[in-house]
C-alpha cells in the first residue's frame, strides 16, 4: 500500500466529515432507535462473515484463534478508498466466560514492517452491532457507524509513522455496551488473532500499544489490566497504555449523570448492555415507562441518547419500591464486577487524561463521595484508579486533568500527547510518571446492597 494511499485516506475522512457533518448534529436531535432491529442491524446480521459456521465446536479452539479472513476497501461513510483493510473473524470469549467470536480490521502502514503497532479501540459507543467499527470499514453505513468513520482521521499519523493499526469490534458480536471486561478480552483476542494471520504481516512478536478514548478507554483499561492474567502472550508485547474519559465504577456514574442535560441517556443504554453482557434480566424492576425506553433503546447508539432525555433519572424509570439502585441485587453484581478498583494492576506503562469541566455539557452533579467531573466519566474516581495503580506497584503512571475541558473537549489536548507518549515507549525511552502527585480521589469500593423500600 503506497503512501499516498494513506493520505487519500486523510483526504477521504476530511472529505466525509464534510458531508456529514450536518447529518451527525441533527443527529443528537433525532427520535430514539425503533424497538426492532434497523435495516443497518439486519444487514449487518446478514453478512455471513460475522458468523461462525465451522463444523468444530467453539470452545475448541484457543482464544485469539483466526476463523475467517477476508480483505476489502477501507470505506469511509460507505465510500470505497483506495487503502485496504485485512479483516478477521476470531474466537474469543465473552463476559460469562463463554466461547464468543469477535471481528477486528487491520490496516497495514506503508512504512512499516510489521514489528510495530497500534490497536485503536474506537468509542463507538453502541447498542447495535451495526454500528461496529467493521461494519463501517467494510461500507455498511449505519447513523451510529458516522462515529468510527470520523475517528478514521485519527489513524492516519500513526500509518504515516511505520506503525500498522488494529481496529477490534470492543463490544462483541451482541453490541454489549459498557461491559468492560468484554471489551477487554476481545481486545486481547483481536492482538492475538492479528499475529496469527499471514494477511496482516504481523507476528505473536508484534509490540503493541494501546489508545482509545471514551467507550475506547474502557476497552484500552480493562485489556490492559487483563492482559497479564488473560493474555501474558500479549502483555509481554505491550509498550503501554493511554487513555482519556474513563468509566471506573459504573454505580458513581449512574449518579454523577442522574438528571443531566445531555448525557442522562447513557443511563438506560448501560443497564441494557450490562444486563445483556452478563445475561441478567432488569426489567422486572422498571416502571412502564423504564419498559418504555428500554425497549426504545435496546438497539440505540449513543446519537439515540444523546440530550434525547434530558432530566431522567434512575427513579423515573423504576419502581417506587426500587427508588435505590442498591436495592437491586443483579444491579449490585454487575456493577461491583464492572469496577476496575476492584481489578488488576496493570504492568506496563500508562497515560492517563481526564476532563473536569462536566458543566459545560450540562451535567451540575457534585455529590459527596462522586464529585464532579467532564459529564459524564468521574475525575475523582480516575484519580483514585491512578494513585492506587502507583500504590501496588506501577509506578510509570502518568496522569493529566484537563479541569477547564468537558468530555467531548478533553480529547482535543489528549489525542496528540497520547502520539507522543506512545512513540517514546516504543523508542524504549523512560516512562514518566506522575506517583506521588496525583491529587486523592473517591473510594473505589464496592456497593452495599440495600432492602427495597
Amino acid at each position: 500500500m503506497p503512501t499516498t494511499a494513506v493520505r487519500h485516506l486523510a483526504t477521504a475522512v476530511a472529505t466525509a466529515l464534510a458531508f456529514t457533518a450536518a447529518p451527525a448534529a441533527t443527529a443528537v436531535a433525532a427520535p430514539s432507535a425503533p424497538s426492532s432491529p434497523s435495516v443497518a442491524t439486519k444487514a449487518a446480521h446478514d453478512d455471513p462473515f460475522y458468523a461462525y459456521d465451522g463444523s468444530e465446536p467453539l470452545s475448541s479452539f484457543a482464544p485469539g484463534t483466526v476463523l475467517k479472513t477476508r480483505t476489502l476497501p477501507y470505506h469511509l461513510a460507505g465510500i470505497p478508498t483506495p487503502v485496504k483493510a485485512v479483516q478477521l473473524l476470531f474466537r474469543t470469549t465473552d463476559a460469562q466466560g463463554r466461547p464468543s467470536v469477535g471481528v477486528t480490521s487491520v490496516v497495514r502502514s506503508p512504512g512499516g514492517d510489521g514489528t510495530k503497532a497500534v490497536s485503536y479501540q474506537s468509542a463507538y459507543d453502541s447498542l447495535n452491532p451495526a454500528d461496529g467499527p467493521s461494519r463501517a470499514i467494510a461500507g455498511n453505513v449505519s447513523l451510529g457507524g458516522l462515529l468510527p468513520t470520523a475517528e478514521s482521521l485519527v489513524l492516519v499519523p500513526f500509518l504515516l509513522q511505520g506503525y500498522d493499526v488494529v481496529v477490534p469490534d470492543t463490544e462483541g458480536q451482541s453490541a454489549d455496551f459498557a461491559a468492560g471486561p468484554e471489551y477487554g478480552t476481545t481486545t486481547l483476542d483481536s492482538i492475538r488473532a492479528v499475529g496469527r494471520s499471514p494477511e496482516t504481516g504481523m507476528s505473536p512478536n508484534t509490540r503493541f500499544g494501546l489508545i482509545g478514548y471514551s467507550g475506547g478507554a474502557i476497552a484500552t483499561q480493562w485489556a490492559a489490566t487483563l492482559a497479564p492474567s488473560y493474555a501474558p502472550d500479549v502483555n509481554r508485547n505491550l509498550v503501554g497504555f493511554t487513555e482519556g474519559g474513563l468509566l471506573v465504577d459504573p454505580a458513581h456514574n449512574l449518579k454523577y449523570v442522574d438528571g443531566s442535560v445531555v448525557w442522562a441517556g447513557v443511563i438506560p443504554m448501560a443497564l441494557i448492555g450490562t444486563s445483556r453482557s452478563f445475561g441478567i434480566d432488569l426489567k422486572p424492576y422498571m416502571n412502564s415507562y423504564g419498559l418504555e425506553v428500554y425497549k426504545k433503546l435496546e438497539n440505540g447508539s449513543i446519537v439515540n441518547a444523546l440530550a434525547q432525555y434530558p432530566g431522567l433519572t434512575w427513579k423515573k424509570l423504576a419502581k417506587p419500591e426500587y427508588a435505590n439502585p442498591n436495592s437491586v441485587p443483579e444491579f449490585i453484581e454487575a456493577v461491583n464486577k464492572l469496577n476496575l478498583g476492584s481489578a488488576a494492576t496493570p504492568t506496563v506503562p500508562g497515560f492517563i487524561a481526564q476532563g473536569n469541566g462536566g458543566v459545560l455539557e450540562g451535567t451540575f452533579s457534585n455529590l459527596p463521595g462522586i464529585g464532579t467531573g467532564d459529564g459524564v466519566m468521574v475525575a475523582g474516581d480516575v484519580r483514585t484508579l491512578a494513585r492506587q495503580y502507583c500504590a501496588t506497584g506501577n509506578t510509570s503512571i502518568k496522569y493529566q486533568q484537563y479541569g477547564v475541558l468537558s468530555h467531548v473537549g478533553a480529547i482535543v489536548p489528549w489525542a496528540p500527547a497520547a502520539l507522543s507518549w506512545l512513540n517514546d515507549r516504543f523508542a524504549g525511552k523512560t516512562a514518566p510518571s506522575d506517583c506521588g502527585r496525583i491529587p486523592a480521589g473517591n473510594s473505589l469500593a464496592p456497593e452495599k446492597p440495600t432492602s427495597a423500600s
